[in-house]
């Protein structure tokens, strides 16, 4: 009885590592950057108004397929709350090679809009 108890977490070791490397990731990301996902546009439009409230600057990053949501909020930021002075800095547009889980090596596209306060 003992034999399958240890083999059941090796099994799961695999799976419970590649969730720990992501939550590393995200706590050693930079606090002024908003990463788009999947949550509701305005989730996203809240956190990066209260992030402009204590820095001069946020970077909204995305990739893949929520690119158009991360220029949705920045968009949403930028007309909607036309008299917070808020402005678009740096775009930066590239690529990254990730590997999927059938072991293929995929480039998928990359977005950085930096929104600033207007001084």
């Amino acid at each position: 009885m003992s034999e399958p108890q240890s083999q059941q977490p090796q099994s799961q070791q695999p799976q419970s590592q590649q969730p720990q490397q992501n939550q590393q990731f995200f706590r050693d990301a930079p606090r002024d950057a908003i990463y788009i996902g999947k949550k509701p546009l305005m989730a996203y439009v809240t956190s990066t108004l209260i992030q402009l409230a204590n820095q001069p600057y946020v970077t909204i990053k995305a990739r893949g397929l929520s690119i158009g949501r991360a220029v949705d909020v920045s968009q949403i930021i930028l007309k909607r709350m036309e008299n917070a002075g808020y402005k678009v800095g740096e775009v930066r547009i590239g690529s990254e090679t990730v590997q999927s889980e059938d072991g293929r090596t995929r480039n998928v596209s990359t977005i950085e809009i930096e929104i600033k306060r207007s001084s």
